[in-house]
């Protein structure tokens, strides 16, 4: 331990191993070292959720740095300052005297300034012949000199991720205002598909934003609206292909009744196989490709898997996994069978698939014969679990959600 490098508060305040440890810290610092103290003090108030500091206590901090005569605070300067609580109080423009005690505790408690008390408890400097201060008891500065680089790298990251919070919200409201116009043209111009299942997934997804989100949550909720809005342009853009299939079929066959009566063998009827023969191609069905779903959306459309994930809840995919082996083998299934969706859908869409027979299984004679088939339509590009999810989601809502 230095000596001098620790003194115990006046009067009735304690003494704390905490308070030893900051005033030892306080003194070590690097010979030589100086910062800027109007810096030091910009870095504590972007810092100041995170130091534990109100407004005013920002207030108080200010005031305590201008009875500093020097803009740098120097390590080898007096660092003390020892203004009267009634010079304090109105630098502090005009705060209470039971106010000002209680934020300056505050600094002390978040590691920012140090008392050093005299023996009656009184702020004052004892100078010597010429003038120069031997001796100081009020308010050091040495933590601040000392915290410098903390307190701007902790500034730094507040800002950063400030930033991102910010970009994070204002992606989610766009997210969310392109999906609600997108299912608001899909049901007002009449596009082919379960819209309205669609429209009570984006529903219950703006009905889980808090009012005041964090940036989990906000990432989280953005993350997932992004998925319903690649799902939603997938089944336009599905559609419209389609669309343009036929509209080409029709112009062709209008080509065709319109050509000259005469016959050809390339214009002679064949069987299906020997079309594709013949193009050398197999026809591509329209479908867009599985993609996972949020897993908390899932779960909602799907309650009862959880009952037999890992302790009885689901936080993760790796849990819905280990879940659908279960219900796979009390189901009936075979491994052959669920190993052979794993590999068609991928692990994740073929937990979901579990999940959905498991809510279904009182309407589905057989349950390894259900999967197959699902596999087999995913062979063909003709099958996504997000159909079926979202039939699950509108059922156990128990009516039919409006638009939002």
């Amino acid at each position: 331990m230095q000596t001098g490098s620790v003194t115990t508060p006046f009067g009735r305040r304690a003494m704390t191993l905490a308070l030893v440890r900051r005033q030892q810290a306080s003194t070590d610092i690097k010979a030589g070292k100086t910062a800027d103290k109007w810096k030091i003090f910009r870095d504590a108030s972007e810092a100041r959720e995170y130091l534990g500091l109100q407004d005013r206590s920002l207030a108080v901090l200010d005031a305590l740095l201008s009875f500093y005569p020097e803009n740098e605070l120097r390590q080898d300067a007096q660092l003390v300052v020892f203004p009267s609580n009634i010079q304090l109080m109105l630098r502090a423009h005009g705060m209470a005297g039971a106010t000002l005690r209680r934020h300056l505790a505050i600094l002390v408690d978040a590691g920012l300034i140090v008392r050093r008390d005299s023996a009656n408890g009184k702020r004052y400097a004892r100078k010597d012949g010429s003038g120069v201060i031997e001796s100081a008891y009020g308010f050091d500065l040495s933590p601040l000199l000392a915290r410098s680089e903390e307190l701007a790298t902790t500034a730094q990251d507040v800002v950063a991720a400030r930033t991102a919070y910010r970009k994070t919200k204002e992606a989610l409201t766009i997210c969310r205002r392109d999906v609600r116009k997108l299912i608001s043209a899909a049901l007002e111009e009449g596009a082919v598909g379960d819209w309205e299942a669609v429209e009570a997934v984006y529903v219950a997804l703006v009905g889980r934003i808090p009012r005041s989100p964090t940036a989990t949550e906000a990432t989280g909720i953005l993350e997932e609206m992004e998925l319903l809005r690649e799902e939603v342009l997938n089944r336009l853009e599905i559609q419209g292909k389609t669309e343009n299939i036929s509209s080409n079929a029709a112009h062709a066959e209008q080509h065709i009744q319109n050509s000259k009566p005469e016959s050809t063998p390339e214009l002679e009827p064949c069987s299906e196989k020997e079309q594709e023969a013949k193009s050398g191609n197999r026809p591509q069905p329209l479908v867009s490709p599985l993609k996972a779903l949020p897993l908390g959306l899932m779960l909602k459309a799907c309650p009862q898997i959880v009952d037999y994930g890992p302790g009885g809840s689901i936080d993760s995919w790796r849990d819905l996994m280990s879940a659908a082996v279960v219900v796979r083998s009390m189901l009936g299934v075979s491994a052959s069978a669920y190993q052979d969706a794993c590999e068609a859908m991928g692990q994740e869409n073929a937990a979901i698939a579990m999940a959905c027979i498991l809510e279904r299984v009182n309407f589905i004679n057989s349950a390894g014969g259900y999967l197959r088939d699902l596999t087999r339509r995913t062979e063909r590009s003709e099958f996504s679990v997000w159909p079926m999810v979202m039939a699950l989601l509108k059922a156990n809502s128990g009516k039919s959600i409006g638009t939002g």
